[in-house]
């Protein structure tokens, strides 16, 4: 009997382990996410013990179907139905039910054909076992031939190859310079940032004591940062992310070097092991080791992002980008530093500063081998006063004004040179 039939059989069965007592054995789910965005849709299940899946497609309509295995109806795994949002541009409606004693079935309902890859992720920070439903859509998902669909091994591949189209096209135009203005030093020649709020998605980054997390508040800045270059003339921006998803740290640095940007900018607020840390950073990429045991640190916990927001980092094709990524130049970490150390002044001007000094360490997003790239550290979301001040809109348009006048200070000594766009 073909799989579509089956999925048509059971029906009825579907009806009846609704309503069966759960049994004893088996992995229990502790929470359900979604996370949509324009480029994919990731579904995480998180269970306190290993599971394994399969899933096949049905057509007209287009359907998902996934079976679950070890595992038995709960209330927290019917939340799914819930949380699927009405402005998902891939999933129109989800439902789930007991398809077999330890089998749980979930059939997604889609707006549009899609590639799945489904994988699953060992226990890491504050997550425990994680199986993962990445839903690309169907017409720029090249699928590997030589990989087993759905392998955890080919997931950072399939982002790659689901996302080729569209990097470094996603730049936003700011108002053209009026006749004879003299606030760009090439007139006609647009200047692209590209902004980078860290973590999104799966990936928090660090979480205030009043519960903040990292990555709205620094997505927050980001935007504000984008709109202070789109009044400006002769600029534009690409953003890595513009809501909260996940983004690989290295698709981050690709994005940019794609569009050929002119300066990248990573924006963070991290947290630390005591409420006592606090102060702003800047930190630029290092050629020969970290700049402090402290730096060195922070990277360390930066470059965690992609274990903890959902990449097999010990997958060929990781490890592939990894060494990609090692091209820097010290023509661009000079650079780097240049625009740091005017950046860090700016915001010293207002803020206490936890180093009076840019500091350098291995941060995989800083990466770019022609693109002079920084990282800035808002503050210490971990101490109280400084999340405080990150929550209210006035403070965070300071930090945003801070590091746009640094780069724009940057920008009055180094003109960038004429490079190529991706787009018009």
């Amino acid at each position: 009997m073909t799989a579509r039939r089956q999925f048509l059989t059971h029906s009825s069965t579907l009806l009846l382990w609704l309503a069966a007592p759960a049994l004893a054995h088996g992995a229990t789910i502790v929470a359900v996410r979604v996370w949509p965005a324009p480029d994919y849709t990731r579904v995480t299940l998180e269970s306190d013990g290993a599971l394994s899946a399969t899933h096949f497609m049905v057509p007209n309509p287009d359907r998902l179907v996934i079976d679950v295995h070890g595992l038995q109806l709960s209330s927290d795994l019917k939340q799914l139905v819930a949380k699927i949002r009405p402005d998902d541009p891939y999933i129109a409606g989800a439902r789930v039910a007991q398809f077999a004693p330890d089998v749980v079935r979930i059939v997604f309902d889609l707006r549009r054909p899609v590639h799945p890859q489904v994988f699953t992720l060992p226990p890491i920070a504050a997550y425990r076992n994680r199986m993962v439903f990445d839903l690309y859509p169907a017409a720029t998902q090249l699928a590997r031939a030589d990989a087993p669909a759905g392998g955890a091994g080919d997931s950072l591949g399939a982002w790659l190859r689901a996302h080729r189209a569209e990097l470094g096209e996603e730049l936003t135009p700011s108002p053209r310079s009026a006749p004879g203005s003299r606030r760009d030093r090439r007139p006609g020649r647009s200047v692209l940032l590209a902004l980078d709020p860290g973590h999104g998605g799966e990936d928090p980054g660090a979480t205030g004591p009043g519960g903040t997390h990292e990555k709205d508040i620094v997505l927050l800045i980001a935007r504000d940062l984008r709109d202070l270059a789109m009044r400006t003339p002769n600029m534009r921006v690409l953003m890595t992310r513009d809501s909260d998803f996940f983004v690989p740290l290295w698709a981050r640095v690709e994005k940019a070097q794609r569009a050929n940007a002119d300066l990248f900018t990573s924006v963070h607020a991290d947290g630390w092991y005591t409420p006592e840390a606090r102060g702003a950073s800047v930190y630029c990429l290092s050629a020969h080791g970290a700049s402090s045991v402290e730096a060195r640190m922070m990277a360390q916990r930066e470059n965690a992002s992609d274990a903890i927001g959902g990449i097999d980092i010990h997958a060929h094709d990781y490890q592939l980008e990894k060494v990609m990524l090692d091209m820097s130049t010290t023509a661009q970490i000079d650079a780097s530093l240049k625009m740091a150390r005017r950046t860090l002044r700016e915001i010293g001007a207002f803020a206490h500063l936890h180093s009076d000094l840019v500091q350098q360490a291995g941060f995989v997003v800083l990466k770019s081998p022609s693109v002079p790239s920084m990282l800035v550290e808002t503050a210490f979301i971990s101490n109280p006063e400084e999340e405080a001040r990150l929550r209210t809109p006035a403070y965070r348009h300071k930090v945003a004004r801070a590091i746009f006048d640094g780069i724009r200070e940057y920008l009055a000594t180094r003109p960038p040179l004429a490079r190529p766009r991706t787009v018009a």
